[in-house]
């Protein structure tokens, strides 16, 4: 694989505006693609109508731009894809590799992912009533190299792991669309949260079933609260003020391990970006997830006046 056929994405959910943990991985993930001179996507994974709105795209988009994330392409939105997906999910019905499951999440939580009536191999039409469509996966220790974490292993087993396609209300499930996507659009590296990485096995086995490689993968920690959760819209996280790109920016880049020069953060977005590519280094990204105070108690004081010399830009 060469540098020229390089291509990442960012590709948020619009549950609600983005966050400093949301800014943090798109930020990795554009740099990475900028270091590989390769291209950049984004794409929005509206596939929920229930949660989701068309004000929350609005401002994720405009938070973007406003932080100098620009992508290469139009931006691709998942809810007008459904087409594709579909084709996929007929696709793995006639490779047997998916099948129609009528049994409730509870149910299977509490019986250990065991299926009421066989639903993998029963012969009888579900489609008179409510079901979700599953993915057939195969007993598998799945192993590849993570371009962080390095070497990485995963035990998946059929019927107890086998992850929904399609949900039972009609909506097309994240591990079907995302893996369509990314094979549609010729995705090649994934930089993504580390709470994400417990799915790479199912998702690489989709990959295949779908007769496509699975990417390079590169899993980032998570950004916690103060109270150690996770920073996620379900939780509260406090949306980004696009007013103060060149804070949040600077933020980001402490938090993956890049320490910016003071005075970084004055600069506009654009002047940080050129700064950000130019040293950028993989190899510094923290394995550990870390806190926000943490990071705040990092950043350099942005207040003092650059000394004569300093290595801004």
């Amino acid at each position: 694989m060469t540098a020229q056929t390089y291509c990442g994405r960012f590709a948020p959910s619009p549950t609600g505006p983005l966050h400093l943990g949301s800014l943090v991985t798109a930020l990795a993930s554009y740099l990475e693609a900028r270091t590989h001179q390769g291209s950049w996507l984004i794409r929005i994974e509206d596939l929920d109508p229930l949660r989701e709105s068309s004000e929350a795209v609005d401002l994720i988009l405009h938070s973007l731009h406003a932080h100098g994330l620009e992508a290469d392409q139009p931006v691709r939105f998942q809810s007008q894809r459904h087409g594709a997906y579909a084709e996929a999910v007929q696709s793995l019905f006639a490779h047997h590799r998916a099948y129609r499951c009528g049994c409730s999440r509870t149910y299977l939580k509490a019986n250990d992912g065991r299926h009421s009536e066989a639903c993998r191999t029963r012969s009888a039409n579900l489609e008179d009533r409510p079901h979700a469509i599953r993915f057939a996966l195969s007993d598998e220790l799945s192993q590849w190299r993570d371009n962080l974490l390095g070497p990485q292993s995963q035990t998946v087993w059929s019927e107890l792991d086998d992850p929904v396609l399609v949900r039972k209300e009609g909506f097309y499930a994240y591990q079907l669309a995302v893996v369509v996507d990314d094979i549609d659009q010729g995705i090649t590296h994934v930089v993504r949260g580390s709470d994400l990485l417990e799915m790479t096995a199912q998702q690489q086995q989709i990959y295949q079933a779908l007769e496509a490689e699975p990417p390079a993968w590169l899993h980032i920690p998570v950004i916690l609260n103060s109270d150690g959760q996770k920073l996620s819209k379900q939780n509260h996280a406090p949306a980004l003020d696009d007013a103060e790109a060149g804070k949040n920016l600077t933020t980001a880049l402490t938090a993956l391990g890049q320490a910016p020069p003071k005075g970084l953060a004055r600069r506009s977005p654009a002047d940080i970006m050129t700064w950000a590519v130019s040293h950028w280094r993989r190899d510094r990204i923290p394995r550990e997830p870390q806190s926000v105070q943490g990071l705040r108690e990092r950043e350099p004081d942005q207040s003092q006046t650059d000394r004569p010399g300093t290595d801004v830009l």
